[in-house]
């Protein structure tokens, strides 16, 4: 696993290994919670030694009667005659521990060190007295002493604070903490693997270790390594101690202080012991778990009928007292503990309606999943309040199977009370969320039964909203830029006659996105009305436009217009917690990285996306295509099932609305010299847009036909593609290079002189576009342009050992410490590739190992 945002603390811990071996000499300490890297830290920073020092490593054991002098009894076959003989008296009782101390001085004194005393919290008396000894004589000797230790397994009593104090009045004393990672720490570390980051670091809480475990288990609601290390824990605590835990696990939640002496009197010094324990925290207000996964696992041990008992009694302290917003999602949890399911049903629709206000759209799913485990006892009307407040819920949170269930459970239990207002509204609903799963055809269908349901009943707000969805869908199918226009119109005179100022802008921004994407203008009207409804503060209408801006820009790959638009979609969005939105956001920022040329961020990106189990079919879609293409453009194997999956996941009219889906199947086809088969793919691909208004989809498809050596058709082409089917190939790879797309650029200069030749090889080499650098070289033999041979990139020149690019990437990896495996995944390239890389960045170095090539990034002069 990589060493993630430790390097600041590890380059500190070099930099003082570094002054100590030439003196004076340093005490390092550092501390963190159990799993927090200590161990891999100091392992690391051994790797990196200078090979001259000598690397000394014990550790403390959590024994009931601690071993004396444990750790120096681990190293003590590193060190000299007169240390072991010394330390083997010591241990009979035949000299003193000083004499030992002494020893151990002379012995450090005599050769540079890196002595390393790990987990410095379960030391006994005599580790803790050297520790004293050989801080105060440390700026004799040329030595490193590192001492770790959980610092949140230390109270005011235990010996280790007394020792810290000790410490306080050296300056040669150093002190550092090891932090929780970060949430971009754990996606990366998540990065391959289907999980729900935010629910990933939520229960891990940044824990290194926890992460771990789960990413190695995933079958495991809670892994077999954090059930024992928390039973370990628990079966220190006294039996008043063990209540508090097991009542705070029961809660799940901050516990307040004065709740919890309640229930439990005269539980002060208990908390204190649970805390120094490591299990639970606590501040001058509340008491709960350092980690939500470790509470899981106490959960599991606590007796039912405890449980049951716990629930009851806050239940009823908290409904003796005046209930605020606040404490709506506690009283429905504990309503739900305790069994009672009217308290459910009062308490959980109340507290999903005050979470949706907020913004916290997941919270009020799971509030309105909770209330509908009830809902046989409602009325019929109120279950089906709950299914639309559920399933709106869900599909914010992009949770698209619950939420498209409940909205068909709610369309057809409106129609059977005869509401067909809301049964027109259920509908649109339905529609609207049923082209992000991948089912346009049947959106469309659903889209006009909402309309026509609507339309008996005379002009709506929900009419206006059922305009509106009609119009957007015209907008994404690109169908005749008049049918969406019509739709905007009506939504527009709906929307203001009624007062829906979200349907209103965006209304007016598909009308626009209809034109300009049909070859006209229209991006000024588009931010406009993003940046009305921004204004009028319409969080899911902004939000929604905001990420649509993201695909306009992709689709029209304009590399500046989609890092802006992403980068204001994706503050956006997380700022209220529009999960679905923010998926989709990444994945277009992901197909902007493709058009910029930066293939590996957009894989990245991609493969983040997909790691998400919530993420929406078309945004999986899009999502595997953009890794399946870079696969074709470097010559990869496997690239083909990837395009096949993402088709899988989608209609095929989805597959081609969504502008990258069926150009990258007539790319890699072609890639792969399979003429035929690009061919038909694109002849299929142009037939399903025979209808419709379409030059940012037909244009491409054409393009790719003439280079295939078929007579383009004549279809509609936008920007640089209508330049290309004219013949204008400068004119298009002029347009591409102001676009910010090299890869494309490149493409168009295929059909040029020779200059322009030169300018696609060296373009697609950059890219390490392999297939078609060979392709590119038998297009210039067969037109008689010479390749120029090149010397060496001005990188590579400028670099004081003349690494190249790639080089330099391995020797950066070579210093985090990572095998030809670890090396070969993070640059996608093969294990044996690695070896090569490594095996000429040593050559070039001048060394003979990988820790010594590390050393030469951070000091040259070496």
């Amino acid at each position: 696993m990589d060493l993630l945002e430790r390097e600041d603390v590890l380059q500190d811990l070099t930099g003082h290994l570094q002054a100590s071996v030439t003196g004076p000499g340093r005490l390092a300490l550092v501390r963190g919670e159990a799993g927090i890297g200590k161990t891999s830290l100091v392992n690391r920073l051994a790797q990196l030694a200078d090979p001259r020092i000598r690397i000394l490593i014990g550790a403390c054991d959590p024994l009931a009667t601690p071993r004396p002098l444990g750790p120096l009894t681990d190293l003590a076959g590193r060190l000299g005659q007169t240390v072991q003989t010394a330390l083997t008296g010591a241990l009979a009782g035949t000299c003193r521990s000083d004499e030992v101390f002494d020893c151990l001085l002379a012995d450090l004194s005599s050769y540079p060190s890196l002595l390393v005393v790990e987990d410095v919290h379960w030391a006994d008396e005599a580790t803790l007295d050297l520790l004293r000894y050989l801080a105060r004589r440390l700026p004799s000797v040329p030595a490193l002493v590192v001492a770790t230790y959980r610092d949140d397994e230390i109270g005011r009593t235990h010996e280790v604070t007394a020792l810290l104090g000790t410490l306080a009045g050296y300056p040669w004393v150093y002190r550092h903490d090891l932090d929780p990672l970060s949430r971009a720490a754990v996606a990366r570390l998540a990065g391959g693997h289907t999980v729900d980051v935010d629910q990933l670091y939520r229960v891990s809480a940044g824990n290194p270790f926890i992460v771990s475990e789960i990413l190695a288990t995933p079958e495991e609601a809670i892994p077999a390594t954090v059930r024992e290390a928390a039973a370990g824990r628990l079966a220190g605590l006294s039996a008043a101690a063990r209540r508090v835990v097991d009542v705070l696990a029961v809660l799940g939640r901050r516990m307040p202080l004065p709740l919890l002496a309640d229930m439990l009197p005269g539980s002060e010094e208990a908390l204190d012991e649970a805390a120094a324990g490591g299990i639970v925290r606590t501040d001058t207000q509340a008491a709960e778990f350092r980690h939500e996964l470790t509470r899981l696992a106490v959960l599991e041990s606590v007796p039912a009928a405890c449980r049951l008992r716990t629930h009851q009694q806050v239940l009823t302290a908290m409904r003796s007292r005046p209930v605020v917003a606040d404490d709506l999602a506690l009283l429905a949890d504990h309503a739900e503990g305790a069994g009672d399911a009217a308290a459910v049903l009062e308490y959980a629709p109340a507290a999903a309606a005050h979470a949706a206000v907020a913004g916290a759209h997941r919270e009020a799913a799971s509030q309105y999943a909770r209330a509908l485990r009830y809902a046989d006892l409602l009325p019929l009307d109120r279950r089906t309040a709950l299914l639309e407040g559920h399933s709106r819920a869900c599909l914010l949170s992009s949770w698209l199977d619950e939420g498209i269930a409940s909205r068909r459970k709610a369309v057809k239990l409106r129609r059977t009370l005869g509401d067909r207002l809301r049964e027109g509204e259920d509908l649109r609903w339905l529609s609207c969320w049923l082209w992000p799963f991948g089912r346009t055809v049947e959106a469309g269908r659903t889209g006009l039964d909402a309309v026509r349901v609507l339309e008996e009943l005379g002009p709506s707000r929900e009419l206006g909203r059922a305009y509106l969805n009609l119009c957007q869908l015209a907008c994404y199918g690109h169908e005749d830029v008049r049918v969406t226009a019509a739709y905007a119109d009506k939504a527009v005179a709906l929307g203001e006659r009624f007062g829906d100022a979200g349907a209103v802008h965006q209304a007016r921004f598909h009308a626009a996105a209809a034109g300009m994407l049909s070859g006209g203008s229209g991006w000024a009207e588009c931010e406009e009305a993003v940046s009305r409804a921004v204004a009028q503060d319409l969080p899911e209408d902004a939000g929604f436009l905001a990420v649509v801006t993201c695909w306009l820009a992709a689709l029209q790959c304009d590399s500046a217009r989609t890092t802006a638009a992403v980068k204001r979609a994706e503050a956006y969005v997380l700022d209220h917690d529009l999960l679905c939105y923010l998926l989709c956001t990444r994945v277009w920022g992901s197909w902007g990285l493709l058009n910029q040329g930066s293939w590996s961020r957009a894989v990245d990106a991609a493969r983040e996306v997909l790691s998400h189990p919530s993420s929406p079919p078309v945004v999986r879609a899009l999502a595997l295509t953009v890794v399946g293409l870079v696969r074709a453009r470097r010559g990869k194997a496997r690239a083909w099932p990837l395009l096949e999956q993402a088709a899988s996941l989608v209609d095929q009219d989805c597959l081609l609305d969504t502008g990258l889906g069926w150009e990258a199947r007539v790319e890699a086809a072609w890639l792969a010299g399979d003429h035929e088969r690009a061919r038909a793919e694109a002849q299929r691909g142009l037939d399903a847009l025979a209808e419709r208004s379409h030059p940012w989809l037909s244009g491409p498809l054409a393009c790719w036909l003439g280079r295939i050596g078929e007579a383009p058709p004549q279809v509609p082409g936008a920007g640089p593609y209508a330049l290309e089917l004219a013949g204008d190939w400068a004119g298009a790879a002029a347009q591409w290079d102001r676009l910010g797309c090299p890869y494309q650029a490149a493409l168009a200069r295929l059909s040029g002189d020779g200059p322009a030749l030169h300018q696609a090889l060296a373009a697609f080499e950059a890219l390490d576009a392999r297939p078609i650098v060979a392709r590119t070289r038998a297009v210039m033999r067969t037109r008689g342009v010479r390749p120029v041979r090149r010397g060496p990139r001005a990188a590579t020149l400028a670099n004081p050992y003349g690494l190249t690019v790639r080089e330099m990437d391995v020797l950066k990896l070579l210093n985090e410490g990572l095998s030809d495996a670890d090396i070969a995944a993070r640059l996608y390239i093969t294990p044996k590739t690695a070896g090569h890389h490594v095996s000429a960045v040593l050559a070039k170095l001048g060394v003979h190992s990988r820790q010594e090539a590390a050393r030469k990034l951070h000091d040259p002069e070496r």
